[in-house]
């Protein structure tokens, strides 16, 4: 982390860890990159137990030199010189709620299947760098023995939507759509990194990170990453009919894992 990035840090984290409703902070790996790197952002997640300063108070106590501020509900974002800045504000109570939900309340994960499990990936791998309690200690405890049960109905709601793009990815090849191929395709790179998350026990990192860390998966089908390599290629060379069909591969090969 550079110099720079770490004294807005220790800025923030004073700031913030006056507020007597806030019970932890931590920090997104995007602050890890240098500042140079065009997916740079200073971005905290700030959870509270009780009500902090609104939005104009916020404003003020963050300091004089802060640009561009705009607050949408629980996220204020704004600028300080040129380093983009992130304040993401959550209630203790929701995240509680939500393991919860993922560690014993199965007949619920329907409430938490469509967001996915970046918000937990966050949670277990952000750098702590405020904490009043053990609070955040306690949940990641709990996220490390998310039961078998979890990953299985993850798996299965990922799966099925993987599916349903290599559908739209032949309709899109029959039609010669080559549109609706580039969004079926994403959506269908996207799905099928998730279903080998899901299989290997593993809560899904950013976009950024996706295909460095579905790459490093212990359990991966045979040929997987030279196969994908090969669909993400921009090339001329293969045509829409052999890059369905080797979607087509990977997604059975993933089934069957």
């Amino acid at each position: 982390m550079k110099y720079k990035t770490k004294l807005l840090v220790e800025r923030f984290k004073e700031i913030l860890s006056s507020w007597n409703g806030v019970e932890c902070i931590t920090l997104n790996e995007a602050a890890l990159a240098d500042t140079l790197d065009p997916y740079f952002a200073l971005i905290l997640d700030v959870f509270c137990t009780s009500s902090i300063p609104d939005a104009d108070n916020r404003c003020q106590l963050y300091g004089d030199d802060i640009a561009a501020f705009e607050s949408a509900g629980e996220k204020d974002r704004f600028l300080i010189g040129d380093v983009p800045v992130r304040l993401e504000f959550k209630k203790t109570a929701k995240i509680d709620e939500l393991v919860n939900i993922a560690c014993t309340k199965h007949e619920s994960l329907w409430l938490i299947k469509d967001s996915g499990t970046y918000g937990f990936y966050r949670l277990a791998n952000c750098d702590i760098i405020f904490s009043r309690s053990s609070w955040i200690h306690d949940v990641r405890k709990r996220l490390k023995n998310i039961g078998d049960n979890f990953w299985k109905e993850m798996r299965y709601t990922v799966q099925f939507k993987m599916e349903h793009f290599l559908s739209d990815l032949g309709a899109a090849c029959f039609q010669g759509d080559k549109f609706h191929y580039l969004i079926a395709s994403a959506g269908f790179i996207k799905t099928a990194c998730l279903t080998l998350f899901c299989i290997n026990k593993h809560f899904e990192p950013s976009h950024r990170a996706y295909f460095k860390q579905v790459c490093e998966l212990p359990v991966l089908p045979e040929s997987f990453i030279a196969e994908f390599q090969t669909f993400l290629a921009n090339s001329d060379a293969v045509d829409l009919d052999s890059r369905f069909y080797l979607a087509k591969l990977i997604a059975q090969k993933i089934v069957m894992l």
